[in-house]
């Protein structure tokens, strides 16, 4: 398969005047990887914040990957109904575009997405009322291992949700990371090998890992509404606080195993069954590890040494968001 260059840029089409934007000209990008190898597609008019600065706004990016070859609004904050989204009591949405629950259980951990140069653990939560079999759990925490850093991001517990106090905390090998209140507030890891940038002010922030992976994440609590509507029965004393999440990759292997990582292989078949509403899949034991910063379930494949394996299967998307305003090209990282 015919890779893409590290960097690829293209040029704007957008004529200025005294630094003035006279048109927004819409773009188009030949896919020469993945399932549209060939296709040209141009960005719709339907996302017209396509060059936009604003952290909240959406933008047009195309996603070589997708199934239909179309491109696609890229939201800042998870989408939540987007390829490579956990959200809920968690609902899935894979690579391969199709929604399954995973339901784990409460107070453990499960792997992700496993592949050999970046693991993704979720700590799950959950509650189980009195006469049921299973527990209602929720993505409390996530935990990421990429060559020989650890990462780790959490929703605070909390018996009283205020929209008004930020329940995210981060943690990087080991050290706590201070990062502000605020929009556009940014931290880096000291050899830039990661990057945290609020998207507002509190609850929701935008995790880079460059050439490896982007994630967009809010936390958010079991709301009343939320509680009457599924029968959780959640005690007062808690909100269960959780994460709504969404990750895009960049290069991950055939082989990238866990909960969600596997529905990135190319072969992969999704045992959800078509047509049933809540389709739930196992494999606990498969996917289960003994921390949130620990690659030792049963298919992790994930190594320290941070070697990609040899073949590496491209998820990247153009990513248009540069500063066309400015008269620059768009420079599109994979």
């Amino acid at each position: 398969m015919k890779m893409l260059s590290s960097i690829c840029i293209l040029i704007a089409l957008i004529p200025f005047v005294s630094g003035v934007v006279q048109v927004k000209a819409a773009y188009s990008y030949k896919c020469e990887v993945g399932r549209c190898i060939g296709r040209t597609v141009t960005c719709p008019d339907q996302c017209p914040d396509a060059y936009s600065t604003n952290p909240e706004a959406n933008v047009c990016y195309i996603d070589c990957y997708h199934p239909l070859c179309q491109p696609q609004c890229k939201h800042r904050k998870p989408n939540c109904d987007g390829f490579g989204s956990a959200c809920y009591d968690p609902r899935f949405i894979g690579g391969d575009g199709i929604v399954f629950y995973f339901h784990g259980r409460s107070n453990e951990h499960f792997s992700l997405v496993s592949d050999s140069h970046i693991q993704i653990n979720g700590r799950f939560i959950g509650h189980r009322p009195a006469g049921r079999t299973r527990d209602f759990t929720w993505i409390q925490a996530l935990g990421i291992m990429f060559g020989s850093h650890k990462f780790s991001l959490a929703a605070t517990k909390v018996a009283t949700w205020d929209n008004n106090v930020d329940h995210l905390k981060f943690s990087y090998n080991g050290e706590e990371v201070d990062l502000p209140v605020g929009p556009l507030a940014v931290w880096n890891s000291p050899e830039r090998s990661m990057k945290i940038e609020r998207i507002s002010s509190k609850n929701s922030v935008m995790i880079s890992i460059p050439d490896v992976a982007e994630m967009s994440v809010n936390v958010v609590p079991v709301t009343k509404e939320d509680d009457r509507i599924h029968n959780y029965q959640i005690p007062s004393d808690d909100t269960f606080a959780h994460l709504e999440v969404q990750f895009r990759f960049f290069d991950l292997s055939p082989t990238v195993d866990g909960v969600l990582g596997r529905t990135y292989q190319p072969d992969f078949e999704n045992p959800a069954k078509p047509g049933v509403a809540m389709p739930v899949v196992g494999g606990e034991d498969k996917y289960r590890t003994t921390s949130l910063l620990s690659p030792d379930c049963k298919t992790c494949v994930f190594s320290t040494t941070g070697e990609k394996s040899p073949v590496a299967v491209e998820y990247g998307a153009l990513d248009c968001t540069g500063g066309l305003a400015r008269g620059n090209g768009i420079v599109c990282k994979k």
